[in-house]
């Protein structure tokens, strides 16, 4: 989740005596940079093509259907070589051994199958399903923005999921073409990366 890009906080919040200083709004940063912040307990943030955006904390609802997904992942994976990780988890999409990758997000629920792509730090490159729960502070051009940057670090599959509305939409990407598909709050929702993998909306929304 995505909350508002570094130069809209207040300069006051992203300084601290004695610790690394965020950048300021026209500062490009790189892994290096940011896994040195030390910031205040709560505060988190992504790194977009070298920009430093803030995160908002999740609220209730959000968290129980991040729970919710997450174990019905969980549960599929017990056994298998892929992994799921919930937020927060470092996901370096653009991974470079040398730390000058400019791209770090934190998606709500990754799954990854590449055992050498599991770092000690988070994931190194991209991981083969990243999920997405919106929340108020999350905007239609952020949603977008995350799409392409997915595609372009050739994530396989990308999940948005509407508390609000209860509904989901799921975007593979396969050969440089975007397949779309929405559910309602009833459906069970095939894996694409998972042929024998469905997970249930009625149990992800279920309050």
């Amino acid at each position: 989740m995505i909350a508002k890009k570094q130069g809209d906080i207040n300069p006051f919040l992203c300084y601290f005596s004695g610790m690394s200083a965020l950048p300021k709004e026209d500062q490009l940063s790189t892994y290096a940079d940011y896994k040195g912040w030390e910031l205040a307990e709560g505060e988190r943030f992504e790194l977009i093509y070298g920009i430093a955006y803030a995160m908002s904390a999740p609220n209730t609802r959000h968290q129980e259907i991040l729970i919710e997904i997450s174990t019905q992942f969980h549960n599929y994976l017990r056994g298998k070589p892929c992994r799921v990780y919930p937020a927060p988890f470092d996901v370096r999409l653009f991974y470079r051994e040398d730390e000058n990758d400019d791209t770090v997000v934190q998606p709500d629920i990754t799954v990854v199958c590449d055992e050498k792509k599991r770092g000690y730090e988070g994931c190194r490159g991209a991981p083969d399903l990243i999920i997405e729960i919106l929340s108020p502070s999350n905007t239609a051009i952020e949603m977008e923005r995350k799409l392409k940057l997915y595609q372009e670090a050739k994530v396989r599959e990308y999940w948005i999921v509407d508390p609000e509305n209860k509904g989901l939409t799921v975007y593979r990407f396969e050969e440089g073409a975007i397949l779309f598909f929405t559910y309602k709050k009833d459906a069970v929702v095939p894996v694409g990366i998972f042929p024998d993998l469905s997970i249930s909306l009625e149990q992800v929304f279920a309050e």
